[in-house]
């Protein structure tokens, strides 16, 4: 569900308080962990996470017009997610993550780059800000530009 909010703060005030109190705190994390590079703002009708033209100058492959997505936040009509663009590009970081998140004994609901959770409970907030506490924006380039070649 793609929100028209131009804003980070128009998007977070027009959730519901139930989904409000999902999506601050995450994206809370988020701002906290982000590699150092990573702007905030509105990408795809999500919260996004981007490297931004001054860093990358080419841009999306798929937009050039638009920075590098890193990672997007969202509420979806049943759900809210996390899609996390970076992971799916690295298999032993994907596996990593994956056995992490398992080891929280949460369970993991991960399509291709998206994890879905209904429930502030339902995330492994931890996780994630290791994760990103990991990740470089030098790093991030390198390996999405390793798998354009792929």
């Amino acid at each position: 569900m793609q929100s028209d909010a131009t804003t980070v703060a128009q998007y977070v005030q027009s959730l519901s308080p139930e989904r409000r109190a999902i999506i601050k705190p995450i994206r809370a994390m988020i701002r906290k962990h982000r590699p150092k590079g990573i702007t905030e703002g509105m990408q795809y009708g999500m919260i996004g996470y981007f490297v931004p033209h001054s860093k990358y100058p080419a841009g999306y492959h798929c937009k050039p017009a638009e920075p590098l997505p890193f990672l997007s936040l969202a509420s979806q009509k049943n759900h809210c997610a996390l899609y996390a663009m970076s992971l799916y590009m690295n298999p032993e970081t994907l596996k990593q993550f994956q056995a992490d998140w398992k080891a929280t004994g949460k369970k993991l609901d991960m399509g291709k780059s998206c994890i879905r959770f209904k429930k502030l409970e339902d995330f492994a907030m931890d996780v994630v800000a290791d994760y990103l506490d990991t990740i470089t924006v030098d790093d991030y380039i390198a390996t999405y530009e390793s798998s354009l070649n792929r």
